[in-house]
């Protein structure tokens, strides 16, 4: 009896672990909006891989080919680098829909930068205040005709489907450090990050230098095991803990045990 009472004991402890670390409500869909959308780089998705986000090959780093450069105003300085879209093409404004008008969701990895020497409404397509999606190649062709080469389109933020954990890359030197952060699931977004080292370093906010890359200085990284704390647009935080050894290495990545913020 007292067996059966000690199970249990543990399964309901188990229980209330697994509740409390799944407490973060799912991140919701945004509701519909309207904007355009072209394409640059090859079929293949080549010429879109890397860009102002900071991700320097975006197929290894979890995201595939199914991303897309944001205009200024969608961009945000960097701070929506990593959040989700789905986008559908708008046949009320265009012939070249594919058929059955399927949606396609896609990362956001890149700036569409503006192009102030051309008019908005003809080559200045990500100028302010336009909200514009640039698409990888294989993206815009899932649901547009590539003779198209704009389209209007509707889209909505959603969640993003990450697996395994959330990824941070260690950049620098001992009295720089910069951390690029990927493979967040929910909102996607980074919108802070803190680190902390144990005693000898309490939880310490890294401040944004570009894209999803995080920087730190005047502290002591180097030998110890860190835990890191991220937080994303949806105002939801989670904390991972030990995700490196003390003997940790720059140009390193490292993952913690879950991506779901």
């Amino acid at each position: 009896m007292k067996t059966l009472l000690s199970i249990a004991n543990v399964l309901l402890a188990s229980s209330i672990l697994f509740l409390s670390a799944n407490v973060h409500a799912k991140f919701n869909p945004g509701p519909w909006k309207n904007a355009h959308a072209t394409f640059y780089g090859e079929r293949d998705g080549t010429g879109s891989t890397g860009g102002a986000c900071g991700y320097a090959d975006v197929r290894r780093e979890g995201f595939g080919i199914m991303t897309t450069a944001l205009s200024t105003v969608l961009f945000k300085d960097g701070a929506t680098c990593g959040a989700c879209y789905e986008i559908k093409c708008d046949p009320r404004g265009t012939k070249w829909c594919k058929i059955g008008n399927k949606s396609i969701h896609v990362t956001a990895t890149n700036l569409c930068p503006p192009n102030p020497a051309q008019p908005s409404d003809n080559g200045g397509w990500c100028n302010v205040p336009r909200e514009h999606f640039d698409l990888s190649q294989p993206a815009f062709l899932q649901m547009a005709e590539y003779q198209a080469g704009i389209v209007p389109v509707t889209y909505r933020r959603v969640p993003c489907p990450r697996t395994g954990g959330i990824a941070f890359t260690i950049e620098g030197n001992p009295h720089f450090y910069l951390i690029k952060v990927t493979n967040v699931g929910g909102a996607g977004d980074v919108v802070g990050l803190e680190v902390s080292g144990g005693k000898k370093l309490p939880w310490t906010k890294l401040k944004r230098n570009w894209g999803q890359k995080w920087e730190l200085s005047n502290a002591m990284l180097v030998g110890q095991s860190l835990s890191f704390r991220v937080s994303t647009s949806d105002a939801q935080s989670v904390t991972l803990k030990g995700v490196t050894n003390a003997d940790w290495k720059f140009g390193q990545t490292y993952k913690g045990r879950g991506n779901s913020v």
